[in-house]
């Protein structure tokens, strides 16, 4: 029997790919690549809207995790119920995964011979949002993005069977960036959850407070800030493009779309006047098309 509440809740969850910065698994690829990506993301977005307390209402979602729907709020037992949950997608022993999503992701983790640290490393970062909200310095703020961003690049080579320590590495500068490029758009929307992705280190040296981030528009010093951290962001990009450049096919288009989604972004921020505060700069179709052009010149 199908169409019940868990494929719901399931669709739901995968239906907010649309919405990415950059397409999550585009038409052009082979169908398994596209199948296996949607199963990663499936995951993240579950992890995410965990961390978030984003899930559809009703507690669905704890129970298919194995808890009361009374727990679905709390989120530290929601993110140990899913990593339970995750040991049970790599062990071949009864039962399995509980979570459609997570019986989603077992095939792609058996035919791409996918570990479980990355998966691990996403839920540790949601674990971290529930206990810190704010970063003193770059190095805590990188730390925090090689948990949870990193680890999405890393997948997307193990499942195009092109990692190598030279690609990792330029991943993960990409992926870095592209959770600061995040970070920047949704600084009220992160605020009105209590979290600053700005570290403090870069707020002091521009002089700004909290009370400013939290006004309708941006001062000059927020605006003087933002880019400063926009500028960040960019050269992080530029270093890790030579990843597009190392591959062949429409894995290459897959990877010029991922830093040309960042590189859009970016010039969605500079268009606003680096004022973010309003709401999310969004990058158009047509930015992002012209941004996959000149990556590909750039970097082909």
């Amino acid at each position: 029997m199908t169409g019940g509440p868990a494929d719901a809740s399931s669709r739901s969850t995968l239906d907010k790919a649309a919405h990415e910065n950059f397409p999550v698994a585009p038409f052009f690829l082979p169908r398994a690549w596209r199948a296996d990506l949607m199963a990663v993301y499936g995951f993240a977005r579950l992890v995410d809207d965990i961390g978030d307390g984003d899930l559809a209402p009703g507690g669905g979602d704890a129970v298919l995790l194995g808890l009361d729907r009374t727990e679905t709020e709390d989120r530290i037992a929601m993110l140990d119920a899913l990593e339970a949950d995750l040991h049970r997608v790599f062990s071949d022993r009864a039962p399995g995964p509980g979570h459609p999503l997570m019986r989603r992701l077992g095939p792609t983790v058996r035919r791409c011979g996918l570990t479980p640290e990355p998966f691990l490393g996403l839920i540790e970062a949601n674990r971290q949002d529930q206990i810190v909200s704010r970063y003193g310095t770059y190095d805590d703020l990188a730390a925090y993005c090689e948990l949870s961003a990193n680890p999405v690049g890393r997948l997307v080579l193990g499942i195009t069977g092109t990692t190598s320590p030279e690609r990792i590495r330029h991943s993960d500068r990409i992926c870095t960036a592209l959770q600061i490029v995040e970070h920047l758009q949704d600084v009220a929307e992160d605020l009105g959850r209590d979290r600053i992705y700005l570290p403090a280190e870069d707020l002091k040296r521009f002089g700004v407070t909290e009370a400013d981030l939290a006004a309708p528009t941006g001062g000059a010093s927020v605006r003087a800030l933002i880019a400063y951290e926009a500028e960040r962001a960019r050269d992080l990009l530029d270093q890790g493009a030579p990843l597009v450049g190392s591959v062949h096919g429409r894995l290459k288009l897959l990877l010029a779309g991922f830093v040309a989604g960042g590189r859009a972004a970016l010039q969605a921020v500079a268009a606003a006047d680096h004022d973010v505060l309003p709401g999310p700069p969004k990058p158009t179709k047509l930015s992002l098309l012209r941004e996959v052009g000149a990556t590909l010149r750039r970097e082909g």
